[in-house]
């Protein structure tokens, strides 16, 4: 029994290649991208208003696949089944935002929004309109409905209700779609795609459309599966269980049982993932490290000194950040109330002024005081590297 795969697997969330190969063709095929982005911008009005005007019939879809292909979709059609037009109900697994757009240029089928709402953009996309987006009965009473009218077309569904790579496994088939007839006709769609992933999960179909007219093309290949009869007494969640396991398996893949929720809750917890904690300084190496910045700071409490210090990881980074006021602090003198004559008899560097003086004196001691700081840092340094400097004398002693 294949072990049902993790819903990670199951979504794409990386748009572009991992391997460095791939992205130096990226790189080099942008400019290439954006000027067939701007082309097939132009091309593709033309394409809508075509789509608009003529009526559906065989014509208008051969014309249709013609003039998408100038926006680099190209469609095609296994020969092993071919589609059963008494079936009026089929099922595919949800690859992309324009799966219904595409299926519909090789078959007249139509396609209700789970939710778009009703207006001129939901007709633009090409979905069937049914009102406002209400619960899953109410959607159930108005397919219905619609496929009791006399020359209506083929319902298209999508059980997984959201997209997947289709590489692993399918979601849980919601059972309102096997509600509407007792045959269904399943069918398979396999979307490949050059340079970045056909989908990434959480776009918006807007950024996936200005991609698919970015690269160089994008293959739809639908594979139809032979119709499937509800067994008698059968419920509409067995009959969606079973469907789901014959078309995972004409796939290569798993039917599994993760849903819809678990995908918004999965993409929910990675979109609010806190951040990784910062090291803590806690070898001897590094409390050496934060001695080291006292000796030159005995003013900064040591609580800052250990903070930065687990940031940078550095000596010097941390002085220097201290030294620039890039981490305010509240010195040990002047939390414990001293005065400022009695602490800068005591300090081997002065408090630096954090912040940018009002007045030009005041300015201009902050910028003395820091040179002075910096100074005195880097003798000590040279003296503990070096030790004492020698001098020589007019006769050449060393004193």
């Amino acid at each position: 029994m294949m072990e049902h795969p993790s819903l990670d697997s199951m979504m794409e969330l990386q748009r572009f290649p991992q391997d460095l190969r791939s992205l130096m063709l990226l790189l080099l095929y942008t400019p290439i991208g954006l000027c067939l982005l701007l082309l097939r911008l132009f091309v593709g009005a033309h394409v809508f208003l075509v789509s608009c005007v003529l009526p559906d019939s065989v014509i208008k879809r051969f014309l249709m696949r013609v003039m998408t292909s100038v926006l680099g979709v190209f469609t095609s059609e296994s020969e092993s089944h071919v589609r059963d037009k008494t079936v009026k109900i089929c099922v595919s697994n949800h690859r992309t935002y324009f799966d219904h757009n595409v299926v519909g240029l090789i078959t007249p089928c139509t396609s209700p929004s789970l939710s778009c709402s009703p207006g001129f953009l939901c007709w633009a996309r090409g979905f069937l309109e049914l009102g406002a987006p209400g619960s899953r009965v109410q959607l159930q009473e108005s397919l219905k409905h619609y496929l009791s009218q006399s020359g209506s077309l083929p319902l298209l569904l999508f059980p997984e209700e959201e997209t997947t790579n289709g590489k692993t496994g399918l979601l849980h088939f919601s059972s309102w779609a096997f509600s509407l007839s007792d045959a269904v006709q399943p069918l398979s769609l396999l979307v490949q795609r050059p340079l970045v992933s056909p989908v990434v999960t959480g776009c918006t179909w807007v950024v996936e459309l200005l991609w698919m007219l970015f690269v160089p093309f994008t293959i739809f290949h639908v594979r139809w599966l032979p119709p499937v009869t509800r067994h008698p007494k059968e419920s509409d969640e067995d009959f969606a269980s079973r469907v789901q396991k014959l078309m995972a398996l004409s796939m290569g893949i798993c039917g599994t049982n993760h849903t819809t929720a678990d995908r918004a809750e999965l993409l929910k917890r990675r979109n609010w993932e806190p951040p990784p904690p910062a090291p803590s300084i806690s070898s001897p190496t590094d409390s050496r490290m934060v001695q080291r910045v006292k000796e030159v700071l005995p003013q900064v409490p040591l609580p800052v000194i250990y903070k930065d210090l687990a940031r940078t990881g550095c000596v010097d980074t941390t002085i220097t950040n201290l030294l620039e006021g890039r981490v305010p602090f509240v010195s040990e003198e002047e939390a414990s109330g001293r005065s400022e004559a009695s602490t800068s008899s005591n300090r081997p560097t002065k408090c630096v002024i954090r912040g940018f003086g009002r007045r030009p004196e005041d300015r201009h001691l902050s910028l003395q005081e820091r040179k002075e700081a910096l100074y005195e840092y880097a003798r000590r340094r040279y003296l503990v590297k070096f030790g004492p400097l020698e001098r020589v004398d007019e006769d050449g002693a060393k004193c």
